[in-house]
């Protein structure tokens, strides 16, 4: 991780260098190319999914830059409290192709370049697009990770440069899926990364995805590419030139995390129906196994609660997670230490346990997927659930 960070700051200072202004004047040769940089998998969870970037490459005016819009904006004094309100800034970074090629080298991740079709004109459109994006008062922007992110800014501005010349093909939409289909085939879903990505985004996740949202992942960015077109006089050509493979790494497999969510949860929730079991052999109730179970689902409720009505987060509201991490289970997590409860905590369980069992079917109606880790645990909440509302009715 320290090499990454000085490999973004060592980008940042390249970056206000100025040195290609002179470029701005004298515009990009014919002998110019623009093409779309994409790169595997990395080892942590941002770079689960890949990147996309944009080169410039002139051998008459000697260029050779990459144009990153996947640049922390770390110069924001309120960056942490800002990305967790859901104004994530990031930056559209300029610097030197071969640090980039360097980094990925180190890293062992494939590079993929698809020179773009394109004529002089629209080359120096492209270039002059990107260079005033590039000027400090206009880099930042707010990030989305499926909706404005380094994927879809290079879409956006192929088809500004292209206009009514670009012929979008969307054949490489083999199987229709969701976003968080999508997601989750890129991340491996028992990963605490995959776990919290789900419990936190709501249903907006679950639509199917239109061939155009299908680009906020780098690979389908690639995939597209390929398939498009574009009109060039009276001809139809295609959008690539030319595919070229820069290192050439086998793919960073997404595996489980060693301590992984399902292990983990599925030994609580059979400790859980262990010390439930002997609770109803034994006429008992176990008060620290209760307040532990809804002081958590407590406050995972809250952060449900949170992110879905005082954040700016596009993917969080409508989030039937809920259904399990109920936020008043917070207060009744004290009320359950007592040694007797209100008569009507018991209902309260009812409802509980009635929200359980619309799980199943917002589940297979696709409604909002839920991530299989959780089984455990919305067996062992059901069982409990059921047993305290015939324990605390007495």
């Amino acid at each position: 991780m320290i090499k990454k960070h000085v490999f973004l700051l060592l980008c940042l200072v390249v970056n206000n260098l100025g040195f290609s202004q002179r470029v701005n004047t004298l515009g990009l040769s014919k002998f110019s190319q623009i093409s779309i940089i994409t790169s595997g998998p990395g080892e942590v969870l941002y770079e689960k999914f890949g990147h996309t970037a944009i080169r410039v490459k002139d051998p008459v005016l000697q260029l050779d830059l990459l144009y990153n819009y996947g640049i922390f904006d770390f110069d924001d004094p309120n960056f942490y409290v800002n990305f967790t309100k859901g104004y994530m800034k990031y930056k559209l970074a300029r610097y030197p192709f071969h640090l980039s090629l360097k980094s990925a080298q180190q890293d062992k991740r494939w590079v993929k370049e698809q020179i773009l079709n394109l004529t002089q004109q629209q080359r120096n459109e492209f270039f002059q697009f990107l260079e005033t994006n590039v000027l400090p008062e206009n880099a930042s922007y707010f990030y989305d990770p499926f909706f404005d992110n380094c994927a879809t800014r290079p879409r956006d501005i192929i088809q500004k440069v292209t206009s009514d010349n670009l012929v979008f093909k969307d054949d490489f939409v083999t199987k229709k899926q969701s976003l968080r289909q999508l997601m989750n085939n890129e991340i491996n879903p028992n990963t605490w990364g995959s776990l919290g990505i789900n419990i936190a985004l709501g249903s907006k996740l679950d639509k199917i995805a239109t061939p155009s949202e299908y680009l906020y992942l780098p690979d389908y960015v690639f995939e597209a590419l390929k398939a498009s077109r574009i009109i060039k006089g009276e001809k139809e050509e295609a959008l690539v030139q030319k595919t070229n493979i820069l290192l050439d790494f086998k793919e960073k497999e997404s595996k489980s995390d060693a301590l992984s969510p399902f292990l983990i949860i599925l030994l609580f929730s059979l400790l859980g129906l262990f010390i439930t079991y002997k609770d109803i052999k034994n006429s008992k109730r176990t008060k620290w196994l209760d307040f532990t179970l809804f002081f958590i689902t407590g406050v995972l409720g809250l952060l449900i609660v949170f992110l879905w009505f005082f954040t700016n987060h596009s993917t969080a509201p409508n989030n039937f997670n809920f259904l399990w991490a109920f936020a008043p289970n917070v207060i009744i997590a004290f009320i359950l230490l007592k040694k007797e409860p209100p008569i009507w905590v018991y209902k309260y369980c009812l409802v509980l346990l009635f929200f359980l069992i619309i799980i199943p079917f917002v589940w297979l109606t696709k409604v909002q997927l839920y991530t299989y880790p959780m089984i455990p645990l919305f067996v062992f909440l059901g069982i409990r659930y059921w047993y305290l509302q015939k324990t605390l009715k007495r």
